[in-house]
């Protein structure tokens, strides 16, 4: 059975996500990565098998969700986890973190001024749309607390006339009785 070890990240649908993993060679071992978002989907991005040495892998969101990065430490036959371990340096960016400024300044010519005002615009865009998904998810919200309260509110008054009903009817039974053991005319 293999060692398993998650990382989960929020990343918004449509972002770059870039994991880069330096994995050390050790004998006797192997490491699979696999990355899968927490959505009602289930989306597997990506599989890797046999991971050796510094590796990235970059995948594009297709929803807002938790974004898990697992590792799988695999032993051959005949070893014990008892006596082996590993270290992994695991990095994970997301969104704007993830676009490499320096690429892009070499290669558009920009001054650092520039490439500062693109970090900014990158995070600020992000920003927007981190606020646009929790105005929706608000109003998603509200709008189940709104069909909730009538639904409780309905069930109150149902329950309120059941009562009135039920103590109608036990007044014109009491009375009903009273009458046949001539207790009152």
């Amino acid at each position: 059975m293999p060692t398993e070890f998650s990382i989960w990240n929020f990343a918004a649908a449509h972002s770059l996500v870039i994991v880069t993993a330096n994995v050390p060679y050790e004998p006797g071992q192997r490491v699979d990565i696999e990355i899968l978002d927490g959505s009602e989907r289930g989306n597997v991005y990506l599989n890797k098998k046999d991971i050796k040495g510094e590796t990235r892998l970059a995948i594009t969101t297709h929803e807002s969700a938790d974004v898990g990065v697992c590792i799988r430490n695999f032993l051959e036959n005949g070893r014990f986890p008892s006596d082996l371990s590993r270290s992994v340096d695991l990095d994970v960016d997301i969104g704007a973190d993830a676009v490499d400024y320096n690429a892009i300044a070499n290669q558009e010519s920009l001054s650092i001024l520039e490439v500062e005002m693109r970090k900014l615009e990158a995070v600020v865009k992000e920003i927007v749309e981190e606020m646009g998904y929790l105005q929706r998810r608000e109003m998603r919200m509200r709008d189940t607390n709104e069909s909730t309260n009538a639904r409780v509110k309905n069930f109150s008054i149902l329950i309120t006339l059941g009562i009135i009903g039920l103590g109608i009817w036990q007044l014109v039974h009491l009375r009903s009785f009273f009458k046949r053991k001539y207790l009152i005319d």
